[in-house]
């Protein structure tokens, strides 16, 4: 097999730009990024936008006043980014020179300018909502660290990795009606849960409720029915990615999932960032996916860097705690598996792909303590609860615990950041 390729993409300077709070070296949305999202004002009707420096911009407001235009028709007089995420990457980038174009320092637009500061809301001002019509939710088990770990638990050292693992991506079908935009709190789910010494499985509130840290790839492209894909086709239909909390209920999921998988330990919630991250954005943090252990059959074999160098960090917040405290840090290079390899195995046996299909990573852990994704991993199955600043413990999650995932990949005095995507445990319905 041919070594892979390494990063091999030059360093990309900040685009200064006359909004000054994107030109911050901590700020999430500079120039150089330009999320795409979906914003209300005042519980008004979701507007599509991309944020930069401390703003939202309306876009479906510069589409009405002619300052953007879209080569294939309206992009954005929808609640959701569907429309212009099927339009392909010409209008992708089309839209990004636009607003690059508007948006840069020493602009010489003036009047436009005057009329786009009219659609820039200051971003705690506005409510923000699922950027996209999820259509599909599949979720991967694509780190070799977590399976690793989650295996070693269940099955010992010898027996962590089943045969398949180093051929193909392992995934399974998510319930698309769960899954939630960042902020929305989650409710304990209830399930059949099968205690140790007991004969009968009971029905009871879930008492190992995890979180995983994930990024979820977006499909804007859709594929057809009976047509597999290559890795460069599914490379040209990703419209983006979102940091991804796969809530988990491992008590519900340790009685249910022989022989099919998880079923309802993972239905009752998914939870994305608000903000979708171009491949645009991304494309100057490319890495490559890790050595392989066995070669890939060919339509599954690395082409490039086929991963990106984000920073990714977990934080708890509890009643005790004072304020959130990250307890885990890792990176999206810890991937065995990229979102295309994922998506082209995903279509290999002619299964149809449609705009809006969501496909989760898989936890992202490293191989160290510090770096696991989940609490599953943080406190070894519970045997080492995590201790707190506040001095309290956690093996998994209590009611009340809010957890946020926060993501960015560090460029040269500025960095392409992902926002936060959080969630907050409520207690199980009576």
């Amino acid at each position: 097999m041919a070594p892979l390729v390494q990063n091999r993409l030059a360093p990309v300077p900040l685009m200064k730009s006359w909004i000054e709070s994107a030109n911050d070296p901590e700020c999430d949305f500079p120039l150089n990024n330009l999320p795409m999202g979906v914003f209300s004002l005042d519980h008004g009707e979701p507007r599509c936008c991309t944020a930069i420096g401390k703003f939202v911009l309306d876009l479906t407001g510069l589409e009405d006043a002619r300052i953007i235009q879209g080569s294939d028709g309206e992009m954005f007089q929808t609640s959701a980014l569907n429309c212009f995420m099927a339009q392909g990457e010409k209008a992708w980038a089309s839209l990004r020179s636009q607003l690059q174009t508007l948006l840069s320092d020493g602009s010489s637009i003036s009047s436009e300018q005057k009329i786009i500061k009219n659609f820039l809301h200051p971003a705690q001002t506005v409510e923000m909502h699922l950027p996209f019509k999820v259509s599909e939710y599949t979720d991967f088990y694509a780190c070799k660290n977590h399976a690793f770990n989650v295996g070693t638990m269940l099955r010992g050292k010898e027996n962590a990795l089943p045969p398949n693992y180093f051929h193909i991506p392992i995934g399974y079908n998510g319930r698309a009606s769960t899954v939630v935009v960042g902020g929305t709190k989650i409710v304990r789910p209830k399930g059949q849960i099968k205690p140790p010494k007991k004969e009968h499985p009971i029905y009871a509130p879930s008492s190992r409720l995890d979180m995983e840290l994930e990024i979820g790839a977006v499909v804007g492209l859709p594929s057809e029915m009976g047509h597999p894909i290559s890795l460069e086709e599914a490379e040209a239909m990703i419209f983006g990615y979102v940091l991804l909390n796969d809530w988990s209920a491992r008590d519900i999921q340790a009685f249910e999932y022989q022989p099919l998988g998880p079923f309802q330990a993972k239905a009752f919630a998914t939870s994305i960032g608000p903000w979708v991250i171009t491949k645009a954005a991304l494309e100057p943090f490319r890495v490559s996916t890790p050595n392989r252990v066995k070669p890939l059959l060919a339509y599954l074999e690395d082409t490039g860097p086929m991963l990106y160098n984000i920073n990714l960090a977990i934080e708890i917040q509890t009643a005790s705690l004072h304020s959130a405290t990250i307890i885990s840090k890792t990176n999206y290079k810890e991937m065995y598996y990229s979102a295309a390899q994922q998506l082209t195995h995903h279509a290999s046996s002619g299964c149809a792909m449609n705009t809006g299909d969501l496909l989760g990573s898989g936890t992202i852990s490293g191989s160290q303590s510090s770096s696991y994704g989940s609490f599953m991993e943080l406190s070894w199955g519970g045997e080492k609860p995590i201790e707190l600043p506040s001095g309290e413990t956690r093996s998994f999650l209590h009611d009340g615990d809010k957890i946020t995932l926060k993501g960015h990949c560090q460029g040269n005095g500025y960095r392409i950041g992902f926002g936060e995507c959080s969630g907050e445990i409520l207690p199980a319905l009576k």
